[in-house]
């Protein structure tokens, strides 16, 4: 049996890639939280997490303040066992966005550690189900954009070969909406798939009106339309419209998840890996869904989900939103519009360490 020895933390800031807005915020920058096993063997596990401008250094506390030294003397193999252990010793804060952040850095490396010993890549260790995901892209659908920008970025896409698009929506007016969705309509015609995420910024009656606005575009989702806490009112909007709803990215526990699949009130999840708490929750998440006969199609990370999604049976879709490129050496694969999981032994990214190096802020 092997033990660990050493747990580090560091929080590291990346600009974003390229202007993003929705209807609620702005994407000022990624806050990297990344954290490194090692154990009395010689290797070393790397897991990361991440906010979007805000909180890094709350969850930076939180791991070296009071989980880390939990690790030590731990057997790196039992992640059950550690992940449930670092979760109960946090009590009050046991449910929540600072705490889930905290133990996805540390389940993400435990699971690199367990790649590792075992000479395989994620998507083989955590299901194997198969390598390539389709592709979907949401950089180039930010509301900020104008119709003729949002059409130029849609057919980039078709042209690249991905399945959809997204677009963000929540425009003060739904008319504004539905002209930017037709006019991309338009452009990429019938069969390619079109998303389209509010963000969480309406209420219950004009989620229901946008959804009946946009029926006859034939769109693949309507995602987070409402506060991610109000399970009726999503389900009030399933049963009014066609459209799949999506929700999963605001959730950090299994929970929720089980009540708006028991509810009907979801028809795609999109769980995040680092705000779920890690791969650990995440894939019983996964499973879950499957078990209601419910596609994963997860949120941002496209470098460590496509490994996941690839891992499962209901994974659907991988979400095109690079932002790691300025600390790995090398970027995911891309192949006949899907999303190639990497064959390399541990959660499959390329770290430079020398730019990570470069990068940390505390």
């Amino acid at each position: 049996m092997s033990m660990i020895t050493r747990a580090r933390a560091y929080l590291v800031d990346l600009d974003v890639e390229t202007e993003r807005t929705d209807a609620v915020q702005s994407f000022l920058k990624q806050e990297t939280i990344f954290v490194e096993i090692a154990t009395d063997d010689g290797l070393v596990g790397t897991g990361y997490s991440y906010t979007i401008g805000t909180g890094g250094r709350a969850v930076l506390s939180m791991l070296r303040d009071h989980l880390l030294d939990r690790l030590i003397g731990m057997d790196p193999g039992r992640i059950e066992a550690a992940w449930m252990t670092l979760f109960t010793s946090t009590r009050a804060t046991t449910t929540g966005a600072i705490t889930s952040l905290a133990l996805a850095a540390v389940d993400t490396a435990l699971w690199d550690l367990r790649c590792l010993r075992h000479d395989a890549p994620l998507w083989q260790v955590a299901g194997g189900f198969r390598r390539d995901v389709p592709l979907y892209d949401t950089e180039g659908g930010w509301l900020h954009l104008s119709p003729d920008e949002l059409v130029e970025g849609a057919r980039r896409s078709v042209a690249e070969g991905w399945a959809g698009v997204k677009i963000k929506v929540g425009s003060p007016h739904v008319f504004d909406d539905v002209e930017r969705l037709r006019a991309v309509r338009d452009a990429v015609g019938e069969r390619v798939d079109i998303m389209v995420d509010a963000n969480q910024s309406l209420t219950r009656g004009e989620a229901v009106r946008r959804a009946k606005a946009f029926e006859s575009l034939d769109l693949a989702w309507f995602e987070e339309p409402m506060l991610a806490d109000d399970v009726e009112g999503h389900r009030t909007l399933a049963r009014s419209t066609s459209i799949p709803v999506a929700v999963g990215e605001s959730m950090y526990a299994v929970s929720p998840f089980r009540e708006y699949l028991e509810r009907g009130a979801a028809s795609i999840v999109q769980v995040d890996v680092a705000r779920i708490g890690g791969i650990t929750p995440w894939l019983k998440v996964a499973h879950l869904a499957e078990a209601f006969n419910v596609a994963v199609c997860p949120h941002f990370l496209m470098e460590l989900h496509v490994s996941l999604a690839a891992a499962v049976p209901n994974g659907r879709y991988v979400e095109h939103i690079p932002q790691l490129r300025a600390i790995t050496r090398s970027e995911m694969q891309i192949a006949d519009g899907h999303a190639l999981a990497p064959e390399r032994s541990g959660l499959g990214i390329d770290w430079d360490r020398d730019a990570i190096d470069d990068r940390i802020v505390a």
